[in-house]
């Protein structure tokens, strides 16, 4: 069995650590959530965490880990003998992010339960973690019926499972852990606000923190038992610390000054509900304990503010996290002076010196002027000279005509756009797939475990072998043979792949602007649905990936917010990077289908022979059956209908930026058309 990294050797991250052991203290808490970029040492610390838990006394032979003082009553191992029980550490529990249904909550022998009658139940690992840590490694690439799982049992403190009308519940309180990598994504808010208190961790940028990170860990990996016990004796003095801050906890005093505090704490920056109040309460409490007093001070409440409240004061998904901590002064200032306290001090610790075992705290609507003639006379090979740029100047033909970034307009609620056909991607919120969740659309044979029984088709493949098989009493008798597995229906998420124009026929400002609140309002209902996104821009004489396939919204947010502008328009090249990014992006995720939506007003200026090229490039699209969408940005009063004509090379649908907005007069936007071919994959 491998040793762990000692906690009180981990260099820095003082939050981090803090929140860490202010949940070992009072698992009341509710949890911490660990955002940061990779490599900063939050698996480490976390894993580290379970070595200073203290022991926990169990119900000898208990598979759930019943308390033996206050067992629980509906423990399906119960009832249990008073008296017995064992001591041992407590458990820290992984769940991987692809893990099933059945190894969260358990497993139920149906063939058992409809045949003999019998609960057979294998626990899962919400009851391995009852009572322990449960760790969530990459907690915002979890799929969402895992998710709902764990809200369920994080809210109730017991764990069911129900299979057709049968069912088994225990207990499972656990303190979860969660830990994140922001670029790769954000959280549901449901989940997000389940977490007791969050911990932004970034990499120190002192070259002589990270020169003694590299000495310790190389330390450890050389002789991680002489490693470990070079720092026995820290571990040792705080887990005395953590077990006298739990006895000290019942005698904390939480006075109304403290309380009035935290209630104007927040309400000034409006956080949603009540749970924000509650959690900093016992983070207060907690921190005054972990500090060895017996009174919460203002010092308490800034800092559990602080790790309490950034992830709840969210409004949307593009929001920075974070906490104005002038504000914050500002408030307990204002409501402080109750309590004795002036909200100074250097830390929950007092002194905060060397020899503390723990962390301290720590334009218009006139059509576009054209070039001249490209040699075909189409319309849609003119570049754009003379299109106006930010101050109103001409750019000149050919040239890039860079201008500065265009702040995106307002965003909206937008229409919904979905892959026809049916998937099975990822589950998410977009587009009809077979999945695990959602309603029973037949029966088929279990091909691996069973998950979901569909309870007549297995009685009917079962009843005419009633009298072979022998049967005298009222039972079923059912072979392993008759069962049949529920296939059902959901949703998925789908890879939606932006690709955006951003030439000078874009460039005017009202319509970069609109153009930029689309794209903007289009991200968001991918953060809502759960999708993956992407963003592909063109200008000038090329195309760029501005922004990989991702399951971080706020990162396309980001690289759209900065999308310089002018030039000509290479539509060939930005649909043939699109093409490229699709195909590789599928070998890596065959089952996740493509949503384009390419923003553009339809010309095509850049390179030898634009239109032609551009024609070619859209059909390959055509070909693939991959599904796409047309956003027209053509303004003014007089159009030339490029964008309708792009969409029908593409196999796809144009729509308006008006017709986009889901509370618009237009009509429905209805599954995207590809070609006829809907479900056939990028070569």
């Amino acid at each position: 069995m491998s040793i762990p990294f000692p906690f009180t050797a981990v260099v820095g991250q003082d939050d981090l650590r803090l929140a860490l052991l202010l949940n070992a203290v009072s698992p009341a808490v509710g949890g911490v959530l660990v955002r940061g970029e990779k490599g900063t040492a939050k698996s480490t610390a976390v894993r580290a965490l379970s070595a200073l838990m203290p022991q926990v006394d169990v119900v000898s032979g208990c598979r759930f880990s019943c308390d033996p003082d206050f067992p629980d009553p509906g423990c399906p191992d119960g009832p249990h003998t008073p008296g017995a029980f064992a001591s041992r550490p407590a458990r820290m529990v992984e769940l991987p992010v692809g893990a099933s249904e059945d190894r969260l909550v358990g497993a139920l022998d149906i063939e058992r339960a409809l045949a003999e009658g019998v609960k057979a139940f294998e626990p899962g690992l919400l009851a391995d973690a009852h009572r322990g840590i449960l760790y969530v490694d990459e907690v915002n690439l979890l799929h969402d019926h895992l998710v709902d799982l764990l809200l369920d049992a994080a809210a109730m403190g017991a764990s069911y499972v129900e299979r057709e009308g049968v069912s088994v519940r225990h207990a499972s309180k656990f303190l979860l852990v969660g830990t994140m990598n922001p670029e790769e994504g954000e959280l549901r808010p449901q989940l997000l606000d389940r977490f007791g208190l969050t911990v932004e961790v970034a990499a120190s940028r002192e070259p002589d923190q990270r020169v003694e990170v590299v000495r310790r860990r190389l330390a450890h990996d050389d002789d991680p038992a002489g490693f470990a016990a070079r720092w026995a004796d820290e571990e040792a003095a705080v887990r005395a610390r953590i077990v006298a801050a739990r006895e000290l906890l019942p005698s904390v005093r939480l006075g109304d000054g403290a309380l009035r505090q935290i209630a104007a704490t927040c309400a000034a920056f409006e956080v949603d509900g009540m749970r924000a109040d509650i959690v900093m309460a016992r983070t207060a409490t907690a921190l005054a304990a972990w500090a060895g007093r017996t009174d919460v001070l203002a010092e308490d409440v800034r800092q559990a503010a602080l790790l309490a409240l950034p992830h709840r004061r969210r409004r949307n998904p593009f929001d920075a996290p974070g906490l104005d901590e002038d504000k914050l002064d500002e408030t307990l200032e204002e409501f402080g002076g109750q309590d004795g306290s002036d909200g100074g001090g250097d830390g929950p610790d007092g002194d905060g010196g060397d020899d503390d075992p723990g962390p301290g705290g720590g334009p218009g609507g006139q059509p576009e002027p054209d070039d001249g003639p490209q040699g075909d006379g189409d319309a849609a090979a003119r570049p754009e000279a003379g299109e106006a740029g930010e101050g109103g100047e001409p750019q000149p033909a050919g040239g890039c005509g860079e201008q500065s970034p265009v702040r995106a307009a307002e965003p909206f609620r937008t229409r919904v756009l979905s892959v026809p056909g049916l998937g099975e991607g990822a589950a998410g919120r977009r587009s009809r797939a077979r999945t695990e969740h959602g309603r029973t659309t037949g029966a088929r044979r279990p091909q691996g475990a069973l998950t979901k029984l569909h309870l007549a088709a297995t009685v009917q493949a079962a009843a005419p072998h009633q009298r072979a098989r022998g049967r005298s009493g009222r039972g079923l008798v059912v072979r392993r043979d008759d069962l049949r597995q529920a296939t059902r229906e959901g949703r998925e998420g789908n890879l939606v792949l932006f690709v955006v124009d951003a030439s000078g026929s874009m460039a005017a400002r009202q319509r970069m602007g609109a153009v930029k609140g689309a794209v903007l309002s289009l991200l968001l209902d991918a953060y809502q649905r759960r999708d993956k996104v992407g963003l592909v821009t063109f200008r000038g004489t090329v195309a760029d990936v501005a922004l990989p396939p991702t399951s971080s919204v706020d990162a396309a947010a980001v690289r759209l917010e900065s999308l310089p502008t002018g030039g000509r328009t290479p539509l060939a090249a930005g649909l043939l990077r699109a093409h490229e990014v699709l195909r590789v992006e599928r070998l890596r995720d065959p089952a996740r289908r493509a949503l384009v939506v390419v923003v553009t007003d339809g010309r095509a200026t850049g390179g030898p022979e634009p239109v032609p090229l551009a024609s070619r490039a859209a059909r390959l699209f055509a070909a693939g059956g991959i599904a796409s969408v047309v956003v027209d940005c053509e303004s003014g009063p007089v159009r030339l209908g490029l964008a309708g004509r792009l969409a029908g090379e593409l196999g796809g649908t144009a729509v308006t930026l008006d017709e986009l907005r889901a509370d618009s007069i237009a009509g429905l936007v209805k599954d995207v058309q590809g070609s006829g071919q809907h479900n056939r994959r990028v070569a």
